[in-house]
């Protein structure tokens, strides 16, 4: 396994807390005290490709903010073949929120697909950052209803639909990442064999 070599950064206030706020102010408001604080406790993580952002057998400690790049989750299964559950975007929180809230080990690794910029916070400051901003409690609430409401909506079709249907639905979902996401890891989150997805995809070309 990788060993999660990151390269960090610390800023006061970087250009790139802004995608976050505006992702953030989508769900709730803030003032710019409370935004301050926030950036205060936020630090800034390259992440190379294949690196993990968190690995199973390990408890979370972090919450992150995709800046820029792809990652994946995924585990191995009873016969040690590994299986993508599902992908993150730029624009989106991404933390094991089981490992992190219960501080148990994690079932899954959360890997990125492509180099990865995010800004992240420790376990201790973003509960801080809770406990400490009125109404931020609740906007995180909002921001992981809808994270989880829109992982249901993207595996339900993976369990009903043939393996075309799942492929055509895939580049529904990911439009701007497919073309970033290697096929090996396509072909694990939709449930074929990566000579079966360059059929699928050979045929639909056609």
């Amino acid at each position: 396994m990788p060993n999660g070599k990151c390269h960090y950064i610390l800023f006061p206030y970087l250009a790139s807390m802004k995608e976050l706020f505006d992702f953030i102010l989508r769900f709730g408001n803030l003032n710019q005290q409370q935004m301050d604080f926030i950036a205060a406790k936020a630090t800034e993580i390259n992440l190379p490709k294949e690196e993990y952002f968190s690995e199973a057998g390990k408890i979370s400690k972090q919450v992150g903010f995709i800046i820029d790049g792809i990652l994946r989750v995924c585990y191995y299964n009873n016969k040690s073949e590994e299986i993508t559950k599902y992908f993150i975007e730029e624009n989106n929180l991404v933390v094991d929120l089981e490992s992190f809230d219960n501080q148990i080990c994690s079932s899954a690794y959360v890997q990125a697909v492509t180099d990865c910029k995010l800004i992240v916070f420790e376990r201790k400051d973003w509960l801080e950052l809770l406990q400490t901003i009125v109404g931020f409690d609740a906007i995180v609430h909002k921001i992981i209803s809808r994270a989880l409401m829109q992982k249901v909506e993207r595996r339900s079709p993976l369990v009903t639909e043939d393996a075309t249907t799942r492929y055509l639905k895939f580049l529904e979902i990911y439009p701007t990442a497919v073309n970033r996401i290697p096929l090996s890891y396509v072909a694990s989150y939709l449930g074929v064999t990566q000579s079966s997805l360059s059929r699928i995809r050979k045929n639909i070309t056609l």
